[in-house]
């Protein structure tokens, strides 16, 4: 793995929630900051966000170089559950499956993943943060109080796109899905910079049989024993 020099963390607390695409890790970490009374860091959404500005600025995912240029750039602001790019309402912008496989592209490149680096610390703020992501508990974040690395098995995440998507009445393929989910793995496993693993004193949470409640709790009750 590819060491991104982060500073040090102070003693906020912090829980990490790393895992791979539409495993549920968004949706749990939300909901055990709102919990909890922490912040909440969907570091996912950055690299949405820097996809989308790279779109609307003709900028190729490949060129790793323009790509963290613009990133420098731009003003993001997370305020409730909107999020605002360059003072514009993105928050649906950033959900298409588009931009997300535009997210998985940009991640990639270590020049960006440097550029994201402050802007992610900024979140670890009193009372606590619970940050989601692919490298929290690995680069990000590497003293945070509790590291779960959450799972699923490709064909339960597809699955669950997929009805997520149609219950959003979107157009949905679930063999589309599947095979866009296994790219992503590749890419997230494989990339030099940041790869997807799980931390070495991390705890697994595989979901395939749990609900999101159920997935929650595990959650708190792991936190409970560092607090």
């Amino acid at each position: 793995m590819t060491a991104l020099s982060p500073k040090p963390q102070s003693l906020i607390p912090v829980i990490a929630i790393d895992g791979p695409s539409a495993s549920g890790k968004g949706t749990v970490a939300q909901l055990v900051a709102t919990e909890l009374g922490f912040h909440y860091l969907d570091s996912g959404a950055l690299y949405r966000i820097v996809a989308l500005a790279s779109q609307q600025q003709k900028i190729a995912w490949s060129d790793a170089a323009a790509v963290a240029l613009c990133a420098k750039s731009l003003l993001i602001a997370f305020e409730h559950e909107q999020i605002f790019l360059n003072h514009q309402d993105v928050t649906n912008d950033i959900r298409t499956e588009a931009i997300g496989k535009g997210a998985s592209q940009v991640a990639v490149h270590a020049s960006l993943r440097q550029a994201l680096i402050e802007i992610q610390h900024g979140f670890c703020k009193a009372p606590g943060l619970v940050a989601d992501g692919r490298d929290m508990g690995t680069v990000i974040f590497p003293n945070a109080q509790l590291k779960v690395f959450l799972t699923a098995t490709t064909e339960v995440r597809a699955s669950r796109r997929y009805q997520q998507l149609i219950n959003k009445k979107q157009a949905a393929n679930y063999d589309d899905i599947l095979q866009d989910l296994l790219e992503r793995d590749a890419r997230d496993q494989n990339r030099a910079s940041s790869p997807l693993i799980m931390a070495d004193d991390g705890v697994l949470l595989e979901t395939d049989n749990l609900t999101i409640f159920q997935a929650v709790r595990f959650v708190l009750e792991k936190y409970q024993r560092f607090i």
